[in-house]
């Protein structure tokens, strides 16, 4: 079995739960690729982990890599959705975070998990991409998201007026601090976080949700993810926030933007004890309440 191990950075205290890892893998004769910066950042003995295979970008990932295991937070794995791209190598998240939505193993858990992986008795989820066009190149060769889209002003600037269409017609024009695109996968991020709609992963949909709106009236809205959906910014600054998950550019009012649903998917595995029903449970606590 091939692995790849991907952490945008750990707590050296947490070395203790990484070497576990790599020692209950190795004991599978597994294969195993490591993200170079967490390889340098621990420096595992070699005499202990003689045959670990460094790797940094995307191209350096082979296709033939049974899973990716990332150890960290939500958004560590939104990083690693960027290195797999349409590879199709399934992604398990291990919560070295806090919320951990998408990252819902808990280090506790890993023995537990790699047994999971060792038998492939994991379950796998496909879950939809928001793809972004523009006139100008933005976010390098990544221009997707598994979480949302967003428009924002910049820091103190005034609020921005979002002119937003749906495949060519018009929907509304948002007077508002920002304007948010979420995914299914999304809906439990910063949509939820502005009072959108929590949406099932497979309902095949997009959720239009304005950040801080000037019109008391205005509301989220769920469209198919087969529209096209556009927009025109106007505003007294000339430039503004462009963002994908976590990353982000500025750019100026002149450019033109659309998002579409992408053409391929990221593959989730978790284990087949969490679903998306007691996730949402156990991270948003429901159910704690005693006199339910």
């Amino acid at each position: 079995m091939k692995v790849a191990i991907y952490s945008r950075g750990l707590d050296f205290e947490q070395e203790n739960p990484i070497q576990l890892l790599l020692e209950e893998l190795m004991r599978y004769d597994t294969t195993i690729f490591i993200y170079r910066q967490l390889l340098e950042q621990f420096s595992f003995p070699a005499n202990v982990f003689p045959n670990l295979i460094p790797f940094s970008i995307s191209e350096e990932l082979s296709n033939d890599i049974d899973i990716l295991i990332s150890l960290g937070g939500d958004g560590t794995m939104l990083d690693a959705v960027t290195l797999v791209k349409q590879k199709n190598i399934p992604i398990l998240g291990i919560n070295f975070g806090r919320l951990g939505f998408l990252a819902s193993v808990s280090r506790d858990e890993l023995s537990i998990a790699v047994e999971s992986l060792i038998n492939r008795s994991f379950h796998i989820e496909k879950r939809t991409l928001i793809h972004l066009d523009s006139n100008e190149p933005l976010f390098g060769d990544a221009p997707f998201a598994l979480n949302e889209f967003a428009i924002h002003k910049r820091d103190i600037s005034p609020m921005v007026k979002i002119h937003t269409y749906l495949n060519g017609e018009f929907l509304n024009t948002y007077w508002a601090d920002g304007l948010i695109v979420a995914t299914p996968t999304g809906s439990t991020g910063y949509n939820m976080s502005c009072n959108g709609p929590i949406v099932f992963p497979e309902s095949s949909s997009f959720v239009i949700t304005p950040v801080a709106p000037h019109n008391l009236n205005v509301r989220s809205i769920v469209v198919p993810d087969s529209n096209v959906i556009s927009f025109e910014v106007e505003g007294r600054a000339d430039q503004f926030i462009c963002a994908l998950d976590a990353r982000r550019e500025i750019v100026t009012k002149t450019i033109q933007l659309a998002v579409r649903k992408e053409n391929f998917c990221i593959s989730l595995a978790r284990l087949n004890e969490n679903n998306f029903l007691s996730t949402l449970r156990t991270k948003l606590t429901w159910g704690l309440d005693k006199r339910n």
